[in-house]
């Protein structure tokens, strides 16, 4: 059996092991490939990475809090994952590990249309947020991002441009782009994030990339007018 999974910390949230193994089931491949959810704190993942290979792995997917993490370690980085600084894709091959990136693709086809010449908004600086910004600044959206620490976020821009804003006006942006965890574990966004309730209007295209549950974001966003992309739409491109 050839396996495969997707690692992340808590992991409980996931729909790829239901979305990767109905392809699999519509190919044909059901009877020798399978897909499951491991959770993996940070302290073990690496270790836990290098063992998969010899229990019958032959790829993984990674989601938070691992993406920038698994970069690190692994022996060929296709150049996305290497000028994003964070991978949602491990292969292995022959002894190597090789990390990809696809949320920035997966994100991009998502949207309503281009994001040239908008200003942008990306709400977090973990993994999903570095392919967020590296994305939308090679489209040529104007691109300002939030995170709780002001720290890793002017760390994010200085590589891979964006501006740092430590109390954004979110109703000044035509697109807004949550790629934080916050919602993950049943947050308010609306206590957590620099959003209000009237941050949102017609023309706006606002995007949660934290799926699997009812995005409080996206229905104010909504009924308020703006154009929403749901986080789930969003892991099936990228998947």
């Amino acid at each position: 059996m050839q396996r495969l999974a997707v690692l992340g910390y808590p992991i409980g949230f996931s729909r790829s092991p239901a979305m990767h193994n109905a392809a699999l089931a519509a190919l044909g491949m059901d009877d020798e490939w399978t897909y499951e959810a491991i959770e993996v704190a940070p302290d073990e993942f690496e270790r836990r990475v290098r063992a998969m290979p010899g229990v019958g792995f032959v790829g993984a997917n990674v989601t938070v809090p691992h993406k920038s993490t698994a970069l690190l370690f692994a022996h060929r980085q296709s150049e996305v994952a290497r000028e994003i600084g964070a991978a949602n894709t491990l292969t292995f091959v022959d002894g190597l590990i090789r990390a990809d990136n696809t949320d920035a693709q997966g994100l991009m086809e998502s949207l309503p249309g281009s994001a040239s010449g908008r200003r942008a908004l990306v709400l977090g600086a973990g993994g999903a947020a570095r392919a967020a910004v590296w994305a939308l600044a090679r489209d040529g959206a104007t691109v300002s991002v939030w995170n709780r620490s002001a720290d890793k976020a002017a760390q994010l821009c200085a590589e891979l441009g964006g501006r740092t804003e430590e109390d954004p006006t979110a109703s000044e942006y035509e697109l807004i782009v949550n790629a934080s965890s916050v919602g993950l574990r049943g947050e308010d966004p609306f206590a957590e994030l620099p959003l209000e309730h009237d941050s949102f209007g017609t023309g706006q295209v606002v995007v949660d990339l934290v799926y699997g549950h009812d995005s409080r974001i996206l229905a104010v966003a909504g009924e308020a007018g703006a154009e929403v992309v749901d986080g789930l739409g969003v892991l099936v491109r990228q998947g």
